[in-house]
């Protein structure tokens, strides 16, 4: 490991704390002094996604996390809710046991906790996910999401005032 500041090599650690899976240190270049935050995770074995194609690429946390922050964008969810989700999701994927996972497994997963976490996050990665065609696509999705269901966020706010979904609908075509 390098210091982002100067580069040097050698560096020594200051506080080291365990939250959850992560290790979390403090490090201090000794060449330059700069300090900074390093993050560790057990990497337990490789996970390859299979693709709808029939691809198999290794698993990329990154590339989830990206997906998942797209869909959460401008939403007022609290701090770390988001890294929790993914954390909580990569978790699943290495409970299930399994070197390789379906890429339609990790959606629905992803599906389903979206659906707990925000729905409007839910909507817009379902809109992507499950390749809306039409409006009536999106109603779907909207009317499943509307029984029963009340936001989970206490910052989030209904999804459509109760009823508006139709009236959207009818009034678009």
């Amino acid at each position: 490991m390098n210091c982002p500041n100067c580069g040097g090599q050698e560096l020594g650690v200051i506080d080291s704390r365990s939250l959850d899976d992560v290790v979390r240190r403090r490090r201090r270049c000794l060449a330059c002094g700069a300090r900074f935050t390093t993050y560790e995770r057990i990497h337990l074995h490789d996970i390859f996604v299979i693709k709808k194609d029939g691809r198999r690429e290794e698993f990329s946390r990154d590339k989830l996390s990206s997906g998942i922050r797209k869909a959460c964008e401008k939403r007022p969810l609290p701090t770390g809710a988001i890294d929790k989700f993914v954390d909580n999701l990569e978790a699943e994927l290495y409970k299930v046991g399994k070197s390789e996972v379906s890429s339609s497994y990790i959606g629905d997963l992803v599906m389903e906790g979206l659906r707990k976490l925000d729905h409007i996050a839910y909507i817009r990665f379902a809109s992507v996910y499950r390749k809306f065609a039409d409006l009536g696509d999106l109603k779907e999705a909207l009317d499943d999401l509307a029984e029963g269901q009340t936001p989970t966020s206490a910052n989030q706010l209904p999804l459509l005032p109760g009823g508006q979904v139709g009236r959207l609908i009818k009034c678009q075509r």
